[in-house]
C-alpha cells in the first residue's frame, strides 16, 4: 500500500517489532485475513497482572498478541491519558514460514496532529 506524498509528511515512523505472545491468541484464527497494510488496533490493559504497561493487538475483534515489553511503555502512557489516535498501527511483515513469535511484524506510526 503506498502512500501519497501528503500522508508521508504526515506519519512518522515510530517503532517496529514483532507481535509477542502470537502463539498463545487468536491469530491463527485470523492468520488468513492479514495483509501488509492492515490496521491494528492498540488496546492498553493497565490491569494486566503480568505487565502493567501491556498494549494488546487486536484485529477485527481478535487479540493478536502484544506489543513486546520492550517497547510498550510509552504506547502505554500515551493509550492511558487518551491519545490513542496518534498512532497509525499496521501489518509490516507476514513470514507464514516463520516460528509463530516472528510470523507478524508490525509498525507504529505517528500521526501528525490535525490542526
Amino acid at each position: 500500500m503506498k502512500k501519497t506524498d501528503s500522508e508521508v509528511r504526515n506519519y512518522r515512523h515510530l517503532t517496529h517489532f514483532d507481535i509477542a505472545g502470537f502463539t498463545y491468541w487468536e491469530g491463527c484464527l485470523v492468520f488468513d485475513s492479514l495483509h501488509i497494510g492492515t490496521r491494528l488496533e492498540l488496546v492498553g490493559e493497565p490491569d494486566n497482572r503480568f505487565d502493567p504497561y501491556a498494549v494488546a493487538l487486536h484485529f477485527d475483534g481478535h487479540k493478536l498478541g502484544y506489543v513486546p515489553r520492550t517497547e510498550n511503555r510509552m504506547l502505554s502512557k500515551f493509550l492511558e491519558m487518551g491519545y490513542g489516535t496518534l498512532f497509525d498501527t499496521r501489518i509490516q511483515r507476514l513470514s507464514p514460514d516463520e516460528g509463530p513469535e516472528h510470523q507478524v511484524g508490525v509498525i507504529v506510526y505517528l500521526k501528525r496532529r490535525e490542526e
